[in-house]
């Protein structure tokens, strides 16, 4: 069998967006970039390869991804919002040491109450916090 990749373009003609070239760039970024970057991270990026871009335009584009829900935010910090490219139902686990981010498997309607039945829910996240295996072993080899 031979299966046809969709282009970037093609997504988002799909979504009702223009294919810019700022666009496909940064659909480009977040479909190879599962680190939960932030606005200003994509921007630093970008602008390595696109000099005139702007901020305005990664923040826009973002904006417009989100409303086609073609990536979803997240905000585990109140004062960080991060974008993300896996937009099916996982969790996140945040390390307060290194700051990465990392994805889990979970069944996130396990967690819906039957104290909820009425309600609409829009949104749906589980996030823990703590230190993640790989400070964990860095502490660890740092006494030895």
């Amino acid at each position: 069998m031979n299966f046809e990749i969709e282009r970037p373009s093609e997504i988002l003609i799909k979504s009702k967006i223009k294919p810019s070239h700022q666009r496909i760039k940064i659909y480009e970024y977040l479909a190879s970039h599962f680190t939960h970057p932030t606005a200003d991270k994509i921007f630093y990026e970008l602008k390595k390869e696109m000099p005139t871009l702007s901020r305005s335009t990664i923040y826009s584009t973002l904006k417009v991804f989100v409303a086609a829900k073609l990536i979803r935010e997240i905000t585990i910090e109140d004062n960080e919002i991060r974008y993300e490219f896996n937009i099916q139902n996982h969790g996140h686990f945040k390390c307060e040491k290194c700051d990465t981010i990392y994805d889990f498997n979970i069944n996130i309607d396990d967690f819906i109450s039957d104290e909820l039945n009425g309600f609409q829910i829009n949104d749906k996240n589980v996030y823990f916090k703590g230190i993640c295996k790989k400070c964990l072993e860095f502490k660890m080899g740092s006494y030895r």
